[in-house]
Formats: structure tokens, C-alpha cells, sequence
């Protein structure tokens, strides 16, 4: 039973203190009774003794201290769970935005998820696919692993975003797909892509969508990922399906919780991001995975911009611990048009090796993958020799690898906006590529793979 109180004690900016509280919990609903009858909802940020600190999701403006209702709710915020949300779109308070009714709720259910235990996790094995060569082929994403792609402002992490969930397929199953696309802090312009993108290719059927913009509340911008993922769990391990969760972008979020953490005066840490930022992140990322005897599954692709491309800069540094790997977007190849902008050399997948191989992909993912990452290394290492000391100075060798860097970054890496290759084109793209290489030069793939697909290839 809710419990009301007239004992405003404070209220700044978005943050609203009231004392003489009894029982209140941190995270726990509030709904606030204005004099003129109207109401906003906000959250428990902090218990002390008696006194509860509140962060309103509409703010307080034209509020008054003494004409003021608050009640708690003696619970958290919680999620209309059912079938239903699927090919719908939400706000960032898990409210309808695409002219539906509210969902009927088979279950409600608190947002503020646990992570799972490992003891109960299923060890990620399954390869899914996205159609975009330099994850499938160099990156490989599986089932319930959770791949960040680190990008930057202004580059093409939007669409990729878009890409990924309109393409993704768990190959050779007959089990339900579907995908939780969670945009925080996010333009007019950037959600009415996403939206129009999900309607027209198809894809919304099999999607449900958060969208928090850019000038929704702060705090709101913490619960669209928990909302998110609380979909996906319910959805994954209810339901037995596998679901694919897209949150982008992670750096609006997290400058959404230092400006919160600001607001209620904590010691800042890091660039002035609270010091449970890693904490914070790992209870998000740590909601992916397989769990033991079920069907279900959640793979979780978290985006974020590196403020001035920076790897070492708090979020992307945090996040590279949490998770198993990464794949980097590179300004370079950006600038050049190159798209997706994938920086080969410093992606990468800790789970790949366990998403590949026969019955799988193919049996020669490995060596072609092996072979393409070294290939390309020495193909950079003689573009700057290249750069620094003339052509004349390269061997014909390593011509030979400069131009297999060139033809890989413009046939390989790039691809089109609609181009949705599967993991065979992808491994016979590399084959391709590899074949204008002398024999001699590919030690990385061994013979008897090298005599059953480089004749294919010889003379294409």
C-alpha cells in the first residue's frame, strides 16, 4: 500500500528531498501529487534514517513544498511483460509512443534485473550471423556473448546499429529470433530513423524499441537499458526465444549518471564520473548470456561514442573489461567512405573461436580468418614504409601486400547499407582476396585447406 507524505523538506533542480520517511527503499517508486491535481513519477536515489532523496522524471518545476503529495509506492519501476511486446515501440518509460494501447500484462515486472549467476550460465557456442563481414568473418558474435562496438561522433555507429538488427539470424534454427533496441539520448532525427527503418525493412515485427531522446529527463535515460533488457529476459527466458539487445548510445547513458550522480553532491571519480561507474555498467552487461536448461538466450551489442576517439577515456575503458572484446570503428577509413569503418587490427571477439568451425560456419573460418588479419597487418606495415620512404623502396613482396590491404579495405571491410552477406560469401571474399597472394606467403592455412578452395579462386 502506498504510503503519502506532506514532508517536503528541500527540493533543487530535479532532486527532491522528504523527511520523516518510514520504510522507503532506494529505487522505489514515487508518484507526486501536485496542487492543481496533476501527477509526475520519479524514483528513491537514497535513504538516510528518515530522509528520502527523489529524482523526478519530469523534473519539479512549479512545484511548492507545502501543497505537495508524495507517495511511495513500495515498489520499483516495473515492465508490462507479455507476447505483445513484440513490434512495439516505447518511450524510456517502458510508455507506448506508436498509437497502441498499453500492453495487457501477462507478468509486471521490476526493471532492476539481477545479473546472472555464473554457476547457472551455459557457455556461449552458437554463431549469429549479421551479414556484415568484418563481425562474421573477423569478429565473430555468439549467442550470449555481449560485443561492444566502439565508435565515435559522427560515424556510421547508427546505422550499423540499424543494419545489425534488421540482418541478424542465429543460422540453421528453427527457434524464434527476435531483437531489443534500446536509443538513449538520441535525436528527433536519429529516432524517427530507427523507427521508419524497423517499420519499412520488416524488421519491427520481430523487434521491440526504447526510445528516450535527447531532451527527455536524465533520469530516464537510466531506465530505458533496464527496461530494455528486462523485455529481453522475459521474452528469452519465458518465452525461449533468442534475443539480440542493441543499446546505443552507452556514452549518453553514462553521462546521464554522472550528471545524476552531481545532482546529489557525491565525490566525482574519473573524469568526474562517479566511482561505481564499473559497478553501474557491469549490472547492464552482465544481464547477457545462456542459462543452463534454457531454450532462451540474450546477446547484447552495447554501442558508444569514445569522447575525442578515445580508448582509454572511462566508458570504453570500463566496458572492455565488462565484456568479450570489442570491434572499433577507425576515423581513417571513415574519412576515406569506407563503410563499416572497422579497425581490424584492434577488434576483436574473445568467443570467436567457440562460434565457428564445422557445422558452424565452415571448416576453414579459422585459418581464412588468420590468414586475412596477418595478411592485412603486413599490407599497413608497408603502406607506411610506403609513406615514409617512396614505392621504391618496398620489395615485390610487399607491393603485392599493399595492394591486398587496399583491395581488402574496398571489398572486404566495405560493404553497402543493404548488402547482407552470408558467412560463406564473406569466408569465399576472403578466399578471393587471398588468392592474388603467392601460395608461398600463406602459411597461415594449412595445405590441405589451401588445395580444396584456392584453386576455386586462381583464376576468378
Amino acid at each position: 500500500m502506498a504510503q503519502e507524505y506532506k514532508s517536503i523538506k528541500d527540493i533543487y533542480g530535479p532532486i527532491m528531498v522528504v523527511s520523516d520517511v518510514s520504510g522507503a527503499k532506494y529505487d522505489e517508486l514515487v508518484k507526486v501529487q501536485l496542487k492543481d491535481g496533476s501527477t509526475r513519477t520519479g524514483k528513491v536515489l537514497e535513504v538516510d534514517h528518515d530522509i528520502a532523496i527523489v529524482q523526478l522524471f519530469e523534473g519539479t518545476s512549479g512545484m511548492d513544498k507545502e501543497n505537495t503529495r508524495v507517495m511511495f509506492q513500495g515498489k520499483g519501476v516495473e515492465l508490462s511483460c507479455s507476447p505483445d511486446l513484440l513490434g512495439r515501440i516505447f518511450d524510456g518509460q517502458g510508455r507506448p509512443i506508436d498509437g497502441g494501447s498499453p500492453i495487457v500484462p501477462e507478468q509486471r515486472i521490476d526493471v532492476n534485473g539481477s545479473s546472472l549467476n555464473p554457476y547457472e550460465r551455459d557457455y556461449p557456442n552458437e554463431f549469429i550471423q549479421t551479414g556484415i563481414s568484418t563481425i562474421d568473418g573477423l569478429n565473430t558474435l555468439v549467442r550470449g556473448q555481449k560485443l561492444p562496438i566502439f565508435s565515435g561522433s559522427g560515424m556510421a555507429h547508427s546505422r550499423l546499429a540499424a543494419q545489425i538488427a534488421r540482418q541478424a539470424k542465429v543460422r540453421g534454427s528453427s527457434e524464434p529470433f527476435g531483437v531489443v533496441f534500446a536509443a538513449m539520448g538520441t535525436t528527433f532525427e536519429e529516432a524517427k530513423f530507427f523507427e521508419e527503418e524497423f517499420r519499412k525493412t520488416g524488421a519491427l515485427e520481430r523487434s521491440v524499441l526504447f526510445i528516450n531522446l535527447a531532451n527527455d529527463p536524465a533520469i530516464e535515460r537510466i531506465t530505458t537499458p533496464r527496461l530494455a533488457l528486462t523485455a529481453a529476459e522475459y521474452l528469452a527466458f519465458e518465452k525461449d526465444m533468442h534475443m539480440l539487445v542493441i543499446l546505443i548510445d552507452m556514452t549518453n547513458y553514462c553521462e546521464a549518471l554522472r550528471q545524476i550522480s552531481a545532482t546529489r553532491r557525491e565525490v566525482p571519480g574519473r573524469r568526474g564520473f562517479p566511482g561505481y561507474l564499473y559497478t553501474d555498467l557491469a549490472t547492464l552487461y552482465e544481464r547477457a548470456g545462456r542459462v543452463k536448461d534454457k531454450k532462451g538466450s540474450i546477446t547484447q551489442i552495447p554501442i558508444l561514442t569514445m569522447p575525442e576517439d578515445d580508448k582509454t577515456h572511462p566508458i570504453p575503458d570500463l566496458t572492455g573489461y565488462i565484456t568479450e572484446g570489442q570491434i572499433v570503428f577507425s576515423r581513417p577509413l571513415h574519412n576515406t567512405g569506407i563503410y563499416p569503418p572497422v579497425d581490424v587490427l584492434q577488434s576483436l571477439s574473445r568467443l570467436k573461436d567457440k562460434g565457428i568451425g564445422p557445422e558452424k560456419t565452415r571448416k576453414d573460418h579459422a585459418d581464412v580468418f588468420n590468414q586475412l588479419f596477418a595478411a592485412y597487418a603486413r599490407g599497413l606495415e608497408a603502406r607506411e614504409l610506403e609513406a615514409i620512404l617512396g614505392e621504391a623502396a618496398l620489395s615485390e613482396i610487399d607491393k603485392m601486400f599493399y595492394i591486398f590491404a587496399n583491395s581488402f579495405e574496398k571489398e572486404y571491410i566495405h560493404q553497402g547499407w543493404d548488402d547482407d552477406r552470408s558467412i560463406e560469401e564473406t569466408l569465399d571474399l576472403g578466399w578471393k582476396l587471398l588468392s592474388k597472394l603467392p601460395r608461398t606467403e600463406l602459411k597461415r592455412i594449412r595445405v590441405e585447406y589451401l588445395d580444396e578452395f584456392l584453386p576455386k579462386f586462381l583464376d576468378k
